[in-house]
């Protein structure tokens, strides 16, 4: 992934961060206004909201809204049965036809990938056989697959089967040294560890550290909406990050800052995101 920041005199100015998940409408979106994101990418909500979302932050914040739409999961599947999921979040397929009709619908509302819900410890999951075919499916609109995989096993199951994406860094399990490198070959992970309690926060942060050192691809995420995560740069997701031995120049980079005009300045001589705020033209001035 290339980076793009510019020294300039008192320290680097670079584009707004980027959020991998966030679920907009479970937080109030019109605070991005005020954040250092420059984009956030949400991974579950009702599509026809999200298209409006999108278009009406980026005419009002310039924060850029790129989204999933619904979840895709088998009958009864999570999340279908939460009362946290929005309505018309959720598409239930039984089939590949279904999820051929649920695909075009995504990609028709504006969609720029497709969101499949893998959580064995909270209903069914989709069999090897369907799974592949909605990576299948997604792929013939251009549109990778993101996985929630939560579960024994699941994580590794879906990027076998061709998920290019974990929603979240595994969290079930410690992943074996073997599996780790099947990952690092064939998926991003999203971080949101600071999500998560002891025991799986843990898991993940250990998981993480084992990737990232087997050259695998972590993107910043929060999974904003899941409890009090604020609709700016988490500080407690960096922490975590850093605990797993991401920071510096790689911690910039999980961050994704947007191309472009540059909308952040850093001071100093570190990356240091924690540091960010948005850029002034006196941040331009020698």
């Amino acid at each position: 992934m290339m980076l793009e920041v510019h020294r300039v005199p008192g320290g680097f100015v670079t584009g707004g961060f980027t959020d991998h998940h966030v679920h907009l409408q479970l937080v109030d979106a019109t605070a991005l206004a005020g954040s250092v994101l420059g984009r956030v990418i949400d991974l579950g909500g009702n599509p026809e909201a999200l298209a409006a979302a999108a278009s009406r932050e980026q005419d009002e914040s310039g924060v850029e809204i790129a989204f999933a739409g619904a979840f895709l999961t088998p009958p009864g599947g999570y999340p279908s049965d939460r009362a946290w999921a929005p309505a018309g979040s959720v598409r239930e397929i039984a089939d590949a036809d279904a999820a051929a009709r649920a695909i075009a619908e995504m990609k028709d509302a504006g969609a720029s990938c497709i969101k499949v819900a893998s959580n064995s410890t909270a209903g069914p999951v989709f069999s090897d056989e369907l799974f592949t075919a909605i990576v299948e499916l997604a792929a013939s609109f251009r549109l990778p697959v993101v996985a929630h995989a939560e579960g024994p096993g699941e994580a590794q199951r879906v990027v076998r089967l061709g998920a290019t994406r974990l929603a979240h860094a595994p969290f079930s399990e410690r992943l074996t040294e073997s599996e780790i490198d099947l990952q690092a070959e064939s998926a991003e992970w999203v971080s949101t560890l600071a999500i998560h309690g002891d025991g799986a926060y843990e898991i993940a942060v250990d998981n993480v550290r084992r990737f990232y050192q087997a050259g695998g691809t972590v993107l910043y995420g929060t999974d904003m909406g899941n409890g009090p995560t604020p609709p700016d740069l988490n500080p407690h997701e960096i922490a975590a990050l850093r605990e797993a031995g991401i920071d510096g120049e790689d911690l910039l980079r999980a961050l994704d800052p947007v191309p472009g005009a540059p909308r952040l300045f850093i001071p100093g001589d570190s990356f240091d995101p924690l540091l960010a705020r948005p850029l002034t033209p006196a941040d331009l001035e020698a």
